[in-house]
């Protein structure tokens, strides 16, 4: 299902596709708030796959779930989580 919701807004012409793996055992939170304009969050459950659209400058914030709220516990750049995309020719 597409989410128009928190898609980017148009004035981001530069895009990439990008994935994050949730490895640990842990319920996560991957949330991106450093684009103004847009704000993106997601629940990722351990074991999942979490495809995204961003913008290289933006930074994926995951968030581990306590039970007394969330700790940030990683911030990594979407340009590192690029899809990278292979041509056979």
């Amino acid at each position: 299902m597409t989410q128009t919701l928190d898609s980017l807004p148009l004035e981001y012409k530069q895009r990439i596709l990008c994935i994050y793996f949730n490895s640990t055992k842990r319920i996560l939170i991957a949330r991106i708030s450093n684009i103004p304009g847009w704000y993106f969050e997601r629940v990722v459950f351990p074991g999942e796959q979490l495809l995204f659209e961003a913008v290289p400058e933006a930074y994926l914030e995951i968030h581990t779930t306590q039970k007394s709220g969330t700790i940030l516990t990683d911030k990594i750049s979407c340009s590192q989580l690029q899809v990278q995309s292979t041509s056979s020719v």
